[in-house]
């Protein structure tokens, strides 16, 4: 603030003074320059010095451990209870890279913060601050401002995850693209009971090392495809269909047990679930009986997940007793959303929350634990090849964001539905029914490796093929 001697009037009661403002270019009687000169003051401290101290507030915010985007302390060490031995390095990994970014991060707004603090610090000693000052310094701290609600908004969640290897948990990021053109890792030789075929193959699954289990439908059996092979291996069943101990009638679902070293089995056709030792067992054992079990799924507290498709619900189940308990549909053949149409394949995350492929009503279900009935997270609005809708969806995966990716087995593609949109996105297939690289013909499941890789099944194609991550 600074006076020159003029004659004018003043800007406020008009009567001629020679007070003048070089920041507003106004002039000013006595009592109006120094009433101006305290509004100048107040702003300063309530846009400048306060949106400053809550920046500083926000750095202090960061070195406390509580304070961590999402808590993702917690999520490490919540991975780290359920996980294997071989995990622990990578959730001391996972801490110390939040660490390191954290740190990296409150140094650099700390940084980019100080010289503002000189300036504020300057002018409010000296009472040497205009609006155009002002103006500026409102623009320098909104965007320090925003660069630090990015990071508290953890934007930087999935950076960290995403590159840690061996963790179990699948994590994707929303704008994850795969190659378009699969590599066939299993089957792919027209269909046969020979051990470099298949035949109509549905679910299946893939260990640490890449070795995909196949529930090989239509030969009755278990077939195991180490990475890179160009045969499989007979693990379960492979003695034509029948209700014997070592045989299967139309296995559709395959799961791994890490807990006991075996495979559990969907025996679809025997009305039945059996377990099968990975040790290169002759026979199986019948564990849950009468149930038309389609798909399964465990999770980490080892309960087992069926869909029966002739009872148009989900039972959980722990394992050693036959008789379940409700977590989805239950209440007869229907499209109402306490209701389930043939529903083919279950997933259930950490929260023990249910999402089903309900695949004569053409939709994904979501059911949160305890819940009486559940929400449509994908497709819904009837059979077609629109990205609002799908037709008879199969196999379903749902990574840490809470992101939906299904098979769209009727339109030949696999379909991605991020958490709360009402439409999916194409990530594989979509380009007419084929046995093309870029083809599917009547796809049935899907699962990732443990580096974001996809594989799917097709039935028709009497393949696996895996689309790897493109990284380009």
């Amino acid at each position: 603030m600074s006076t020159v001697t003029e004659s004018n009037v003043c800007s406020m009661c008009k009567h001629l003074r020679k007070n003048f403002c070089i920041g507003c270019q106004k002039y000013f009687c006595p009592n109006h320059f120094k009433e101006h000169e305290q509004k100048l003051s107040i702003t300063f401290d309530n846009e400048i010095i306060r949106s400053h101290d809550e920046i500083l507030d926000g750095i202090q915010r960061l070195e406390q451990s509580n304070s961590l985007p999402s808590g993702l302390i917690d999520k490490i060490e919540q991975w780290k209870r359920a996980t294997i031995h071989k995990v622990e390095k990578a959730v001391e990994q996972a801490q110390h890279q939040l660490i390191e970014l954290i740190n990296r991060q409150r140094t650099t707004i700390a940084e980019e913060l100080e010289p503002i603090t000189k300036e504020i610090r300057y002018r409010r000693e000296e009472e040497n601050f205009l609006e155009t000052d002002i103006d500026l310094l409102k623009q320098k701290i909104n965007e320090i401002q925003q660069k630090l609600e990015r990071f508290l908004r953890n934007d930087t969640n999935n950076a960290v995850i995403f590159n840690i290897p061996l963790l179990t948990s699948i994590n994707l990021l929303a704008n994850t693209k795969w190659k378009q053109n699969g590599v066939v890792v299993a089957g792919g030789n027209s269909f046969g009971i020979n051990i470099n075929q298949l035949c109509n193959p549905w679910g299946f699954r893939i260990d640490d090392a890449q070795t995909v289990y196949i529930a090989d439908c239509g030969n009755h059996r278990i077939v195991e495809w180490k990475c890179n092979a160009m045969m499989g291996q007979i693990v379960a069943g492979g003695n034509g269909e029948g209700q014997g101990t070592n045989q299967f009638y139309w296995p559709t679902d395959v799961i791994i047990d890490k807990k006991t070293d075996s495979l559990i089995i969907c025996d679809y056709g025997n009305k039945r679930v059996v377990r099968w030792p990975r040790q290169r067992s002759t026979s199986g054992e019948v564990i849950i009986s009468n149930i038309a079990c389609y798909g399964l799924t465990i999770d980490n507290d080892g309960f087992l997940y069926l869909v029966d498709s002739d009872k148009h619900e989900v039972k959980r189940y722990r394992i050693g007793e036959n008789d379940g308990t409700i977590v989805a549909g239950g209440n007869g053949r229907g499209n109402r959303f306490d209701q389930l149409h043939y529903p083919r394949y279950t997933f259930v995350d950490r929260n023990q929350t249910v999402y089903v492929s309900d695949e004569c009503n053409y939709r994904i279900m979501k059911w949160t634990k305890g819940a009486k009935q559940g929400i449509v997270v994908a497709g819904g609005l009837g059979e077609g090849n629109s990205l609002t809708q799908l037709s008879n969806p199969c196999g379903i995966v749902v990574d840490q964001s809470d992101n939906v990716y299904v098979v769209d087995a009727g339109n030949h593609r696999i379909m991605r539905w991020c958490r709360g949109e009402t439409q999916g996105n194409i990530i594989a297939g979509g380009n007419g029914k084929g046995n093309q690289s870029n083809q599917f013909s009547r796809p049935t499941n899907l699962s990732f490796d443990r580096e974001g890789n996809l594989y799917v099944s097709e039935s028709e194609n009497h393949r696996v093929q895996k689309f790897n991550i493109d990284r380009s």
